[in-house]
């Protein structure tokens, strides 16, 4: 019988949305919920095994023996049945998570389709559209390096994040516009499972605050709220687009990030620095969470001398690694990875942009980074 559900299972695989992961994509999933009749990747069944066997049990496709009425079970319902039911009436802003995003996002998804049923009614999703969003955070402070909690408030009618220093204080200690406001996971970076990013341009810098909370759901619902505020703004600004089109870059997820060596615009030796690299931005910071960075670098077009060769010239002085050079009209940066395989991936991140059509929105990327650091960049980009 273990022989014979297992066939029956794999054909099932075959068959149109069974083929990835119910919840994240993830292509050729080896388990299922044979509650629901749905399968699943590894890492999406095992956030299925913290839910109530009454919700979701899980199984091996593989290793588990199967009774006939769940073989039928999972025939009869299948991946795009299910999404059908429990993904009904989910909001263009909310980010479905895919198989690279971090856990927190993919725990909270599942939670809200098969526990909370938060997308069976679109009346659930008025949550995220209140006048205020306001609570306390965890927030990394800028020259102590602590954690403390902050009061943050969301307004909707003035489109601006707010942060407190204290609790009952009267006056922001900072206003951030959502319409430059980015939100990413990083928890690896933070070292806390439900760490967040927030970038936003502050007097023509890169501005990063770290936040968490410990409530996964209180965290992901922030994300989601500056998520949904962002595009109702933006429909009232592009009421003539479409909503997939608005629902683009809401919130980004860096392209890369991580250690080069960097050698100074004179005869500097190479030194360590952390790197990210956002939209056309590349910046480079003493540690991983400092609050602005030491440089940023736009990367714009390939038509206006930017690219990105492998080594580095004689003169560059020997690279601590594996070297390449980033071309830009105003100057070469000699950078250096730690391997072969994190040096390729780097140029072909960095290449990728260079070779896509700068957008309206990037042109007020590099309008803003010019206008911090007269350049001849942008008199370059307007030819």
């Amino acid at each position: 019988m273990a022989d014979v559900g297992k066939m029956f299972l794999l054909e099932l695989l075959k068959e149109n949305g069974n083929n990835e992961c119910a919840d994240c994509g993830c292509k050729d999933p080896e388990w299922a919920s044979c509650t629901l009749g749905i399968f699943l990747c590894q890492d999406c069944a095992g956030i299925h095994r913290s839910l109530s066997t009454g919700v979701s049990r899980i199984k091996s496709i593989h290793l588990d023996r199967w009774e006939s009425e769940q073989l039928q079970l999972m025939k009869k319902i299948g991946n795009v049945k299910a999404k059908q039911v429990y993904e009904k009436y989910v909001p263009p802003f909310y980010k479905k998570p895919r198989v690279t995003d971090p856990g927190v996002l993919k725990t909270e998804w599942i939670y809200a389709k098969y526990k909370r049923f938060e997308f069976d009614d679109p009346q659930h999703q008025n949550e995220y559209l209140k006048e205020t969003k306001e609570g306390i955070l965890m927030k990394r402070g800028k020259e102590n390096q602590k954690f403390k909690p902050r009061r943050f408030l969301l307004s909707r009618s003035e489109n601006l994040l707010k942060y407190f220093n204290k609790e009952n204080a009267s006056r922001p200690k900072a206003e951030i516009n959502l319409d430059s406001l980015n939100a990413v996971f990083v928890p690896e970076k933070i070292g806390q499972l439900n760490g967040l990013q927030i970038t936003y341009t502050d007097r023509g810098s890169t501005r990063c605050i770290y936040v968490y909370h410990q409530d996964s759901k209180e965290i992901v619902d922030w994300y989601q709220s500056i998520r949904a505020l962002k595009l109702e703004r933006r429909k009232i600004a592009f009421p003539d687009k479409n909503v997939s089109e608005l629902c683009e870059d809401l919130t980004r997820s860096f392209s890369k990030e991580g250690w080069l060596s960097k050698k100074g615009p004179r005869d500097e030796p190479f030194r360590k620095r952390w790197f990210t690299f956002d939209r056309r931005k590349l910046m480079y910071f003493e540690e991983p969470l400092n609050a602005f960075a030491k440089g940023e670098i736009f990367i714009g077009h390939k038509d206006n001398c930017y690219s990105i060769v492998e080594g580095i010239p004689a003169d560059g002085r020997t690279a601590p690694g594996y070297g390449f050079t980033l071309h830009t009209p105003d100057r070469d940066f000699y950078l250096s990875a730690d391997s072969k395989g994190e040096m390729e991936e780097w140029i072909h991140e960095l290449t990728k942009v260079t070779l896509t059509p700068l957008t309206p929105q990037d042109n007020k990327i590099a309008a803003s980074m010019v206008n911090k650091r007269p350049t001849t960049i942008y008199q370059m980009m307007k030819r």
